[in-house]
Protein backbone atom coordinates (compact mmCIF):
# COMPACT_ATOMS: atom_id res chain seq x y z
CA UNK A 1 0.00 0.00 0.00
CA UNK A 2 1.34 3.11 -0.63
CA UNK A 3 -2.08 5.90 -0.36
CA UNK A 4 -4.66 6.10 2.46
CA UNK A 5 -7.30 4.58 -0.24
CA UNK A 6 -5.48 1.60 -0.45
CA UNK A 7 -5.00 1.05 3.38
CA UNK A 8 -8.44 1.49 3.39
CA UNK A 9 -9.29 -1.46 0.81
CA UNK A 10 -6.74 -3.65 2.45
CA UNK A 11 -8.15 -3.04 6.45
CA UNK A 12 -12.11 -3.40 4.41
CA UNK A 13 -10.50 -6.86 2.61
CA UNK A 14 -9.33 -8.06 6.67
CA UNK A 15 -5.98 -8.31 5.36
CA UNK A 16 -4.03 -9.76 8.24
CA UNK A 17 -0.51 -8.59 6.86
CA UNK A 18 -0.24 -5.21 5.32
CA UNK A 19 2.82 -3.55 3.55
CA UNK A 20 2.97 0.21 3.67
CA UNK A 21 5.88 1.49 0.87
CA UNK A 22 7.26 5.04 0.94
CA UNK A 23 8.10 4.70 -3.21
CA UNK A 24 4.85 5.27 -5.28
CA UNK A 25 4.54 1.93 -7.18
CA UNK A 26 3.34 3.57 -10.10
CA UNK A 27 5.46 6.92 -10.60
CA UNK A 28 8.51 5.61 -8.39
CA UNK A 29 8.69 8.58 -6.66
CA UNK A 30 9.69 8.46 -3.30
CA UNK A 31 7.89 10.27 -0.08
CA UNK A 32 10.06 9.12 2.61
CA UNK A 33 7.07 10.19 5.39
CA UNK A 34 4.39 8.20 3.56
CA UNK A 35 4.73 5.05 5.80
CA UNK A 36 4.59 7.90 9.19
CA UNK A 37 1.44 9.07 8.21
CA UNK A 38 -0.32 6.29 7.47
CA UNK A 39 0.88 4.38 10.48
CA UNK A 40 -2.18 6.15 12.81
CA UNK A 41 -4.26 3.39 10.31
CA UNK A 42 -3.62 0.30 11.72
CA UNK A 43 -4.05 -0.92 15.31
CA UNK A 44 -0.81 -1.10 17.79
CA UNK A 45 2.51 -2.92 16.89
CA UNK A 46 1.83 -6.99 17.85
CA UNK A 47 -1.92 -6.34 17.08
CA UNK A 48 -4.38 -8.46 14.73
CA UNK A 49 -3.00 -7.14 11.65
CA UNK A 50 1.18 -7.59 11.21
CA UNK A 51 2.23 -4.12 9.57
CA UNK A 52 5.70 -3.53 7.87
CA UNK A 53 7.00 -0.53 6.59
CA UNK A 54 9.24 -0.14 3.71
CA UNK A 55 10.95 2.13 0.76
CA UNK A 56 14.15 4.69 1.06
CA UNK A 57 15.06 3.77 4.61
CA UNK A 58 18.75 4.60 4.98
CA UNK A 59 19.38 4.76 8.44
CA UNK A 60 19.33 3.16 11.55
CA UNK A 61 17.21 6.34 13.08
CA UNK A 62 14.41 6.05 10.19
CA UNK A 63 14.29 2.39 11.09
CA UNK A 64 13.59 2.94 14.80
CA UNK A 65 11.08 6.32 14.01
CA UNK A 66 8.80 3.39 12.01
CA UNK A 67 9.15 0.78 14.81
CA UNK A 68 7.97 3.64 17.25
CA UNK A 69 5.05 4.57 15.49
CA UNK A 70 3.56 1.24 15.79
CA UNK A 71 5.16 -0.93 12.41
CA UNK A 72 5.86 -4.38 13.37
CA UNK A 73 9.31 -4.11 11.26
CA UNK A 74 10.79 -2.41 8.15
CA UNK A 75 12.60 -3.60 5.03
CA UNK A 76 15.73 -1.93 4.54
CA UNK A 77 16.76 -3.74 1.15
CA UNK A 78 19.29 -1.94 -0.95
CA UNK A 79 20.70 0.12 2.12
CA UNK A 80 22.08 -3.39 3.53
CA UNK A 81 22.28 -5.57 0.69
CA UNK A 82 26.38 -5.93 0.05
CA UNK A 83 26.95 -2.77 2.29
CA UNK A 84 29.25 -1.85 4.85
CA UNK A 85 26.82 -0.59 6.81
CA UNK A 86 24.78 -4.17 7.14
CA UNK A 87 26.51 -4.93 10.73
CA UNK A 88 25.49 -1.22 11.75
CA UNK A 89 21.68 -1.88 11.26
CA UNK A 90 21.88 -5.90 12.47
CA UNK A 91 23.15 -4.08 15.60
CA UNK A 92 20.04 -1.88 15.60
CA UNK A 93 17.67 -4.46 15.11
CA UNK A 94 18.94 -7.21 17.45
CA UNK A 95 18.44 -4.20 20.03
CA UNK A 96 15.80 -5.23 22.32
CA UNK A 97 14.49 -2.14 23.47
CA UNK A 98 13.15 -2.23 19.81
CA UNK A 99 10.52 -4.48 21.05
CA UNK A 100 7.10 -3.31 20.74
CA UNK A 101 5.66 -2.50 24.17
CA UNK A 102 3.45 -6.02 23.72
CA UNK A 103 6.49 -7.83 23.66
CA UNK A 104 7.50 -6.64 26.55
CA UNK A 105 6.22 -9.70 28.71
CA UNK A 106 7.21 -12.41 26.70
CA UNK A 107 10.22 -12.76 28.74
CA UNK A 108 12.88 -12.04 26.44
CA UNK A 109 14.89 -9.41 28.38
CA UNK A 110 17.46 -12.77 29.65
CA UNK A 111 17.55 -14.53 26.39
CA UNK A 112 20.67 -14.17 24.01
CA UNK A 113 20.10 -14.90 20.62
CA UNK A 114 23.17 -15.55 17.86
CA UNK A 115 23.51 -14.08 14.80
CA UNK A 116 21.28 -16.63 12.59
CA UNK A 117 18.41 -15.41 15.50
CA UNK A 118 18.41 -18.94 17.58
CA UNK A 119 18.45 -18.91 21.11
CA UNK A 120 21.69 -19.23 23.19
CA UNK A 121 21.37 -21.42 26.07
CA UNK A 122 21.64 -20.30 29.96
CA UNK A 123 21.12 -16.81 31.10
CA UNK A 124 22.63 -13.56 29.48
CA UNK A 125 26.45 -13.07 30.78
CA UNK A 126 27.81 -10.18 32.45
CA UNK A 127 24.55 -8.60 33.03
CA UNK A 128 24.30 -7.37 36.70
CA UNK A 129 20.88 -8.12 38.81
CA UNK A 130 19.04 -5.09 40.52
CA UNK A 131 20.50 -7.11 43.86
CA UNK A 132 24.32 -6.93 42.96
CA UNK A 133 25.44 -4.68 45.45
CA UNK A 134 28.58 -3.56 43.05
CA UNK A 135 26.54 -3.11 40.14
CA UNK A 136 25.52 0.56 40.46
CA UNK A 137 28.19 1.83 41.85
Amino acid sequence: CHTYNEVQAALAAFAQNIMVSNRDRITGQLLPDQAIKLAGMFPGSGGPIITIAGGGIDTTDQMKKLLAVGYDGVVVGKTVMGSSRAPEFIRAVRDRTLLPAEFSQWGLDDVEFDMDGNVIPGPKKNIPSPDDADAFA
